[in-house]
Formats: C-alpha cells, structure tokens, sequence
C-alpha cells in the first residue's frame, strides 16, 4: 500500500509520525536532564517546533494541489494532505494560546495572603538554589525594580505582585478552620497534596507548615508549595522554579489544593 502511494504524501505521513517524537524528545529532554529548559521549551519546542510545524504544512499544501489535480481523483490522498494542515494549524492554535495566557498570567508566585505569603523551610529554598531557581520576590516592590520582569510593559511594570494577584486571581482566598484543629488540617493538607501527585511533601507541626514539589509530566518543571495553617485559617503558595509567566498553573493549583482541603476539613 505504501509503496503506491506518491513520495509527496509519503513525505506528508512521515512529517506526521515525526512531529510527535520531535516534540516528546524535545519535552523529555528537558525532563531527563539532558538540556537545559530554556533549550528544550524555548529553542526546540518554540521555535523549532514552528519551524518543523512550518515545513510540514508547506508540504501539505504542496501535496493537496498535486493529489487534486490528480486523475482520477484519490479522496485518500487529498485527506492525508489536508490532515497535514490541520495538525499543524491546530498546533499553531495551542502556542497562541500558550502566549495568551502567558500574558494574562505575568507572574509565576502566587499565594492568599499578599500582604504576608506563606515562607518556604530552609530546606526547600536550598533546593531552590541547588536548582539554579528563580529568586522569590518581595510582594510589595513594583514589578519594574525586579531583574526578572523588567521587559514587561509600563502599565504592568508598576504593579507588585500582590497587585496582579489581587488583581487577576481575585477568587483565590485563604481556607477557615471551621473549628478543625491544626493537627487535622496539616494531615488533610498532606493528604490533598498526596492526591494530588505532589513529591516530597513534608509536614511540619512545629511551624504549622506543610511543604510539597509539584513536576509537570512532560518537562518536569517543579513548582514548590507551601501551606501554612494559622490560627483561624489556612493560606497557601505555589511559586515556580523557573519561567516567568505559569501560564497559570500555580493559582489553578492552589484552587484545587485549597478545594480539596476543605472537602477534608468538611468545609465547603
């Protein structure tokens, strides 16, 4: 069957089964340690995945002119072609909306008390610094006296980071007690960041702390977070080790952390 089939739709096939393997090796890559992630995401995904994306839709099109001009006409052909548009373009649609939300998503610190987030243990800022992490940034200091965001525009330059959180993630709040001990909140804490699939959690009564790792499947990222148990309620923080923007993660991670708490704690 394949041997009948013209080179241009074989070549659109073998783009097809080589975009997936570019883009997993390019992932694990990061993962495994083999590059570094601003090579594996910026370099081979980004900007090497829209070159191998662009070739493959050139390709495509190339192909859907000749299988169309074709006599007679072989549907099966023209749908191998247009199938090589569509993959590309659909990708082409995920990095629009990786952008978009990495706009909308400036900061990779978040946490539900700004005024005085949640601190990580001596042990986990080590690991931070054995990972060559992104430094953690004062709430309080506009976002153009750090290094990290200083090409972000004037109009989000000025603002702290508990501005933008305030700002952009305004439903994220501290969870209440409810009357649940701190024993109990710490062991339904633990066990949430447990189902959640967290590594290296580690509670700690003596602070009334709860610290966990959370990696991303593909690339691995490790983002660190921390629930502290007050007196009358629980605040978290989810902070990246590396990037700028989250794209998000870290308050759509702290709303479900937050969410399965209180299902333990019995608050709603």
């Amino acid at each position: 069957m394949m041997k009948n089939l013209p080179k241009h739709t074989k070549l659109v096939l073998g783009l097809l089964a080589f975009l997936p393997v570019y883009f997993a090796v390019s992932a694990l890559g990061t993962k495994l340690g083999v590059w570094g992630w601003q090579f594996g995401l910026m370099t081979l995904t980004f900007f090497g995945g829209m070159i191998v994306l662009g070739v493959t839709a050139l390709v495509a099109l190339v192909s859907l002119v000749l299988a169309a001009r074709m006599t007679p006409r072989h549907n099966g052909l023209i749908s191998v072609a247009i199938l090589g548009l569509l993959v590309p373009g659909a990708a082409l649609v995920m990095f629009l909306n990786a952008g978009s939300k990495a706009e909308a998503n400036p900061i990779h610190d978040v946490a539900t008390d700004t005024a005085n987030p949640p601190a990580f243990s001596a042990a986990t800022m080590a690991a931070r610094d054995e990972a060559g992490a992104n430094p953690l940034s004062d709430y309080q200091v506009p976002l153009r006296e750090l290094d990290l965001y200083k090409n972000k525009p004037p109009e989000l330059a000025i603002k702290s980071h508990a501005q933008i959180i305030t700002d952009r993630y305004a439903t994220l709040a501290p969870l209440p007690l409810a009357g649940a001990s701190q024993t109990d909140a710490i062991a339904a804490v633990a066990a949430a960041m447990g189902n959640m699939g967290f590594k290296d959690i580690r509670p700690d009564p003596a602070t009334g702390t709860v610290e966990g790792v959370a990696e991303s499947f593909w690339f691995g990222f490790k983002d660190d977070v921390v629930a502290r148990i007050d007196e009358n309620e629980i605040n978290f923080r989810s902070v990246s080790r590396v990037g700028v923007s989250d794209l998000g993660a870290n308050a759509a991670r702290i709303a479900e952390l937050r969410d399965r708490v209180a299902r333990q704690i019995g608050q709603r």
